[in-house]
Parts: structure tokens; sequence; C-alpha cells
């Protein structure tokens, strides 16, 4: 296929804005499944995927498409996770793509994910083509969710596509704009293989298969391969393409997406982010962005029986096999026994994980209370990290504890911001802006100012953003937010740095010892409620 026919994107949405089914009507509309194959949902081929509406793991799909103007194209989806626990790898799979469809539910308007996954898309110099889907619901307000896209992002209302995913109107229309609008892959053919690895799984006959796209040079079977950011060389075993399937092909050209069987056993030695060149001529530099994940949530899991713990800790090696994120090491608690302490990239990753062990393999577990990680600076100048309460050394040790702290970003109709900001201060947060996403007639230029409550603008929608410690969102935070907005709200937020705090160890005492199990790092004005 030729480079300039090529042309590579991904879906931006909110949980439950319909990508999976978008995704379902582009292949089913390009023929790449057939109509006896096919299933709802069909990239999300985990049944917590299904369940949950949501996606875990990316996935890529070649759809060939000929267009109106009678041309035979390569279309490769990149379908990614929307979560801000897998920010890093939806940042790796935009990375892949030159076009973006920003997907936006009729019925529900932009939500706070749908901003930041499109902040991200800029970074990354994508074209976007916003889309309004779900328009055959009757509850559809397409006019409000044109202004809201005006007043968010700056598109007219001509940019704006209107579709709806479950019936497939306004779907071949679309296709024909991703085919305009997305440039085709830049890349030198002629240079050293650099191709991007954007996710991984593992395969017990082919070892570790890396999902790619070759941005510069050519790939083919049997050559050997190196990973830029360990060194680590292996050799290919098999190339292909997903259709969705894996379909094996002799290699990869430059601008393509495919996979690469590289037949080693660590899935930690694929990472996401890395650049896989040639070993017989490798490139100078890798590509840029590649940064190690490291997880931001800890929490100890012990089986319910003690029998069970040569089975969680084969469980979480199988796990690991196709998550390299996910971390573990074993721990005893005088309370609990014998488990690990896990970290994870969040909350929502550590609920998949823990759900996974039960469900798949069948274990009674119990968790303690999710933690972070801490900066200790002790008084003889050595700065250790702690993802464990019972670790924190004694006082007369510390001389300064550092928390993580997230930037947190709220939308929700203006007639909560008061509760909002009631629940977010309780929580330490730090307000930093307001903006509305709908103009109001008689706003009065008043948006920016916190606890605003004219009532010409009580139906608008509202970002609020707010700094905040991580470890105040841990627990129960959603849910009181959704409790606090009768469920209009959401949230997203994103790393932003380490903050000195008063922090102290809180014990929990039973029969007047304490137990490790229990114990925490809170803030000391709380510790004393």
């Amino acid at each position: 296929m030729p480079q300039d026919h090529v042309r590579n994107f991904c879906i931006i949405a909110h949980i439950d804005h319909g990508k999976s089914t978008l995704a379902d009507r582009l292949i089913e509309l390009t023929g790449t499944v057939s109509a006896r194959n096919m299933t709802e949902q069909h990239l999300d081929t985990m049944e917590l995927e299904r369940e949950r509406g949501i996606t875990i793991k990316a996935q890529a799909v070649r759809l060939q498409y000929t267009a109106a103007d009678g041309i035979d194209y390569q279309l490769n989806l990149i379908d990614t996770p929307g979560h801000v626990d897998f920010s890093y790898e939806v940042s790796r799979s935009l990375a892949a793509c030159e076009g973006a469809l920003l997907l936006v539910d009729a019925t529900q308007g932009i939500q706070a994910q749908t901003l930041a996954n499109v902040y991200l898309a800029l970074e990354h110099d994508l074209e976007i083509i916003p889309v309004i889907n779900k328009l055959d619901l009757p509850a559809a307000q397409r006019e409000r969710v044109l202004i809201e896209l005006e007043q968010a992002f700056g598109y007219k209302q001509e940019e704006v596509l209107g579709i709806s995913a479950k019936t497939g109107d306004g779907v071949r229309e679309l296709l024909e704009q991703v085919v305009i609008r997305v440039a085709a892959p830049g890349g030198d053919a002629d240079a050293p293989l650099r191709a991007l690895i954007f996710d991984s799984k593992y395969d017990q006959y082919k070892g570790v298969i890396a999902y790619v796209r070759a941005m510069h040079g050519s790939l083919k079977s049997g050559e050997r391969i190196r990973l830029m950011s360990t060194g680590v060389e292996a050799d290919v075993l098999e190339t292909g393409f997903f259709s969705p399937v894996m379909e094996k092909t002799g290699g990869l050209q430059t601008g393509e997406v495919g996979y690469v069987a590289t037949g080693l056993k660590d899935v930690k030695a694929v990472r996401v982010g890395d650049t896989m060149t040639l070993a017989a001529n490798p490139a100078a530099e890798p590509l840029p962005g590649y940064t190690p994940q490291r997880p931001m949530v800890f929490t100890g899991i012990f089986p319910t029986e003690a029998e069970d713990y040569p089975e969680l800790r084969d469980a979480l090696d199988k796990l690991q096999l196709n998550d390299a994120a996910l971390v573990f090491e074993p721990e005893s608690s005088a309370a609990l026994g014998f488990g690990f302490r896990c970290g994870f990239l969040g909350l929502l990753h550590m609920d998949i994980v823990q759900e996974r062990l039960e469900r798949e393999y069948g274990l009674g577990l119990i968790a303690t209370a999710p933690s972070v990680s801490y900066e200790v600076l002790l008084k003889n100048g050595e700065i250790i990290t702690i993802d464990n309460p019972s670790k924190l050394p004694d006082n007369n040790q510390l001389a300064e504890i550092y928390e993580p702290w997230v930037n947190i970003t709220i939308v929700s109709p203006s007639r909560y911001i008061g509760p909002i900001m009631e629940l977010v201060t309780a929580k330490r947060g730090e307000y930093k802006k307001m903006e509305y996403l709908e103009s109001t007639s008689d706003s009065g230029g008043s948006a920016n100012k916190p606890g605003n409550g004219d009532t010409s603008t009580r139906d608008a929608r509202v970002m609020l953003e707010y700094d905040i410690p991580l470890s105040e969102i841990l627990v129960e935070f959603h849910d009181k937010l959704k409790s606090v907005t009768q469920g209009y709200a959401s949230m997203d937020y994103s790393m932003i740095d380490g903050r000195a705090a008063d922090l102290v160890k809180l014990d929990v005492l039973v029969n007047h010892e304490p137990v490790d199990a229990l114990s925490m790092i809170t803030h000391r004005g709380e510790a004393a409620a």
C-alpha cells in the first residue's frame, strides 16, 4: 500500500459515549469482519470490558476502504483506553496516529475525560474531527453540544459531524472525512527502522507480541531487533496486522500499524513507549516521549485462606504477563498473614486486577485501604520512598514528608457549584479556575469567580479545576461527588508534583495492640478528628 494511501487514527471519548459501538460500525461498513462473525463491542475482548462498557487494553484493526474518489485506503484504527489510569498508554497510542475522532454523546455533552483526552491529542498535533453521536435518541441535544464544542475547543458548526453509531447513520461520511482530513503518515522509508511500541501482550507460543507503528524504515520477519530503552535484542518470529485477529505478513512498511512477535518471555522487556530498531542497522536515537511507568496507588492483597497464598502468587504472575504496569512483592501481616503489596496505575487499575483475581482464579481476597507513595526526607539527608504506612520511620528520624498532588477537573451543571466546592475544600483542594462550557446571555463575565451562584447560569455546564492531594481522592471521593451532584458530575485528574505536608501515621489498636494492616498515613488535622 502506498504510504500516502494510509491513514492512522483513533477515537477519543468519555466512558459510555459510544466509542466501541462506532468501532463496530466502522468494522462492519468496511467489511473487515463478516456479518456472521460480528459481535457487539468487537474490539473489547475482555469480559470485564464488555460488562463495564470501558476499554482497558488498547486494540488495533486495519480497515480496507474504497473512498468516493475510487482509491483504496488502508485505515488503521487504534482503539485506546480512555480512563486517566491509562493516560500514558493513551498518549503513546495517540503518538502512533495522525488523526483522532472526538466522539461526544448528544445527550450528555462534553465530560471531564473528553477534555483531558482532547488536550492530549492537541499536544501530539493530531487532526481532530469532532463528532456528535447518538443523534437517534429522543433526548439528543445537538444544538447545545455544538455550542459546547465551540466554547471549549473553538470548533465551528460546519466542522462537526453528526452520526448514530447504533444505526450507522452518517458513518460512511465520517470515513470519507477521515480520508480527506487526516494526513498520510510521514516518515523516511529509507531510514533505519524506528517503530513505536504502543502496547504488548503475551502469547505462550510466540512470546511477547509488540503492537507497533513503523515511524521510519521497515521491518521483515526473521530480522533481529533491538529495544532501545533496555538494549534487549530478539529475532522476529512473525510480523502482521490486526483484522482484528492477527494476520501474518512478511513485514511492516513505514507508516503501517501491526504486530511483531519477539519470542521474549518477559513482558517488562517490551515497554510501552519504547522504540524498536534493527540490531544490524540501529537508529541513532529513540523516538521522543518514553517514560518508565510508575505505580501510583498501593494496597496489600491477602488470601482469605492462608493455604491459597501460592495460588495468589501464581495468579499475579499470570496477570503480570499481560500487564507490565502491575508490580507486587511479598508482604506479611501479623493480622492477615502472608500476602502481597501491589502497586497500580490508579484506582480503576486496582479494581480491575482485584476483580480478575477473584473472578478468573476463584480466589477469596482481603485488600487493605489503598495508599499512595510518599517521598520522605530523613534528618540525615537521605530521601526514601514509602508505599506502606507501616514502613514510615519514627518521628525522631523524619525531617519532611512529601505527598503527591494531582490537578483535578470536574465538569458539572452549574447549580452544583456550591456543594462541589465544599466537598473539594474539605479534602484540602486548592481552587485554580472555573469556566463555563456554554455561553450564557447574562453571566456578566463572572464565570471565573468561585462560588458565583447567578441563577441565570444555573442550567449551564461548568468546568472546575483544583489541585488536590492524590490521597484525598482515593477513597469515597468519586462517590461523594456523584452524590452531591445527583450523578451529573464527571471528573478527571493528572499528576502534577509532590508537596511537603504535615502528615502522621495513624495506628488502629485492637485489644490495645496496633494492627499493621489498618495503619494509614493521614493529615495531622484529620488524625485528631
